[in-house]
């Protein structure tokens, strides 16, 4: 079974600057190769409510260069961005592959806090993406908090509808402790692996981010956790680890 590697890339976002951004990000994957990378929440523009800023969807800055360094690193990319399509405006996951193919995700709970629900259209539907092997679904920030939209469940052939949750986030460091907890959560509950990834510095608002990006294993373990400076972390998940957690104890079959 296929193993997978991953990198996590946790920034200190750019307020608003989608060029200086990408250059920050050219710099931190310069030597990194894997199979996945993990890029925070509204990648190339900060946590913004200025929809000005947004890509037009079929005309998207960000997504060419996701393409582009996609294509250079043999690895597929996921990641947020801010994007207008038709007449909404969205905060889209994109899970581009070295291909240049694109699978999208609309985050579904929109940061009420911060205005997002007034500025962003909420999405309606999951996305489970198929890559090496492994089941990947897909989850922006917020999204985190809320168990009834990531709960796992067995299909018709008795297997577990997905492997792996992604979550791509801008998380102020006041509200540090209920990332790492509910990260945990997921992981237990979903018996899937749980990749977080989370940005560090302050924004032009003053929030502090403190990262605290991680791999977490079905049991709830931490694999490996970037704290508070900006940098990359490499971890390979291992197919039969997670196999093997199913079937010591077959949680989810009792659902």
């Amino acid at each position: 079974m296929h193993n997978l590697n991953v990198c996590l890339v946790q920034a200190d976002q750019d307020w608003e600057n989608k060029t200086a951004n990408f250059a920050r990000y050219e710099h931190l994957l310069s030597t990194i190769q894997a199979d996945l990378i993990l890029l925070p929440e509204m990648f190339h523009t900060g946590f913004t409510m200025d929809k000005s800023l947004a890509d037009e969807w079929e005309n998207s800055i960000g997504l060419a260069w996701l393409r582009q360094i996609a294509k250079e690193k043999n690895a597929a990319i996921y990641t947020s961005l801010i994007v207008r399509d038709g007449e909404q405006y969205f905060n889209r996951g994109v899970f581009v592959t070295s291909d240049g193919s694109i699978k999208s995700y609309d985050k579904r709970r929109t940061f009420s806090l911060a205005g997002e629900d007034r500025v962003y259209a909420r999405g309606k539907d999951e996305m489970i993406v198929d890559y090496e092997g492994w089941k990947l679904q897909l989850q922006i920030c917020y999204d985190l908090r809320f168990p009834e939209i990531s709960r796992n469940r067995l299909d018709s052939n008795l297997q577990p509808a997905y492997d792996v949750l992604l979550y791509v986030a801008n998380w102020p460091e006041k509200r540090v402790a209920h990332w790492n907890a509910l990260l945990k959560a997921r992981a237990i509950e979903n018996q899937c692996f749980v990749l977080g990834v989370n940005r560090v510095g302050t924004d032009a608002s003053g929030l502090r981010y403190s990262g605290d990006s991680q791999v977490v294993n079905a049991m709830g373990e931490v694999l490996v956790c970037l704290h508070k400076k900006e940098g990359t972390q490499s971890c390979v998940m291992k197919m039969n680890d997670l196999l093997k957690t199913r079937e010591i104890i077959p949680f989810l079959k009792d659902r």
